[in-house]
């Protein structure tokens, strides 16, 4: 090939395909080793070698590559390993570098962990060794080609139709909504389903490690991203820091992509300081196990110094709406839970559950515990 020229893609097929064909003259090669083989060679040319098949697999939600030719994925909720490898660990350190290129990333021995995405949105995580003992570890989240709504969890039966239109009036009337739930249980596809009520005349601000919430229909919208430190260690822009600026920006509502851990102080400031209808996400394996979640991550701001109660008045008064999601024994996702705060007693924050995903034998449903107390904002907004 002529390297001191741009060649297209058709151009790089033409060559590969001419290629084999010239070399498979003493021994024929069948018309689809020849199509596998001009995949391969060309997707080590200019796509992401042999992460790129994976990543065309429909199906495939979750990416694991422990070391070249250690690859597991996870496909319709079951964890299985693949057949596909990388030729080397070279090849693989190499698809690794032109993953996090294309966002302006660095990752080495000195910066060995990074998240970033792939130019379909999909999350990665990288680690490299030292951290990483047995080689590069690569770890990626993919999202569907489609982009999941209300309609499609409710036709995956993620939710029923009484609880969905509960929540879009939680939405529209400008509820503070908190998703929590385990790793891979859907947090943000459902917040990213939560965002298609927010009114469409609304100035909307989203803040994210990753950008990868997709908000449909909102005109005036900002999407904020944060940024790792340099090698130096300096310009860091932190979760911390993109909510301290959008309050600054006039938001009707901000939407924080996950909480993690400082950050939720500067959350739960925005909720108590008039910002109705903000949505963020967090870990816990319930609403009342996100409540201690909260505690601690304020806690760990080290540039605060609040007593826990201060703490739990502050999410008492801060956050409506606790939303808790899961996988049953099936392995489908579920909204298993959705709790009201009720304020505080006995100095603890006091949640009451409203609705709840109860399994039975082989099924399950959504039972009604209790009916909404606090329809301040409902009755203002009608």
């Amino acid at each position: 090939m002529d390297l001191s020229r741009d060649i297209d893609d058709e151009e790089i097929r033409q060559i590969i395909r001419r290629e084999i064909i010239h070399s498979a003259r003493d021994r024929p090669l069948p018309i689809f080793e020849r199509v596998q083989l001009e995949r391969e060679i060309f997707n080590s040319l200019r796509k992401l070698d042999a992460l790129q098949e994976l990543l065309e697999m429909p199906g495939v939600t979750e990416i694991m590559i422990n070391g070249p030719d250690k690859i597991f994925i996870e496909e319709a909720g079951r964890l299985k390993r693949s057949t596909i490898s990388f030729s080397s660990e070279e090849k693989l350190y190499d698809v690794i570098q032109q993953i996090v290129a294309e966002n302006n990333r660095v990752v080495n021995e000195s910066c060995p962990i990074v998240d970033t995405k792939l130019m379909d949105g999909s999350r990665v995580n990288v680690i490299l060794p030292p951290v990483s003992v047995d080689g590069a570890t690569v770890t990626i989240r993919r999202f569907p080609d489609e982009r999941i709504t209300m309609e499609k969890l409710l036709a995956y039966g993620s939710l029923n139709g009484e609880i969905a239109d509960f929540l879009e009036k939680l939405v529209r009337t400008g509820y503070n909504i908190f998703v929590c739930g385990g790793t891979g249980s859907g947090k943000t596809t459902f917040l990213n389903a939560l965002t298609d009520f927010v009114p469409r005349d609304e100035r909307v601000i989203t803040i994210e490690d990753s950008a990868e919430l997709q908000i449909r229909g909102v005109e005036n919208l900002v999407r904020l991203e944060t940024r790792n430190a340099t090698l130096e260690g300096k310009l860091e822009i932190r979760i911390r820091d993109l909510v301290r600026a959008a309050l600054r920006m006039r938001p009707d509502r901000i939407v924080v992509g996950e909480c993690r851990g400082a950050e939720a102080l500067e959350v739960l400031t925005a909720a108590n300081t008039g910002h109705d209808g903000t949505l963020s996400t967090g870990h816990a394996n319930s609403c009342r196990d996100m409540v201690s979640r909260l505690e601690t991550m304020v806690l760990m701001a080290s540039d605060v110094d609040l007593p826990v109660s201060a703490i739990r008045k502050q999410i008492a008064s801060g956050i409506d709406i606790f939303i808790h999601l899961g996988r049953i024994k099936t392995g489908e996702r579920k909204l298993l839970e959705i709790a009201e705060v009720m304020g505080m007693e006995d100095n603890e924050v006091k949640l009451s559950t409203l609705y709840a995903y109860e399994e039975s034998g082989d099924t399950g449903g959504w039972i009604r515990k209790n009916e909404l107390e606090h329809t301040k904002k409902l009755l203002q907004k009608g």
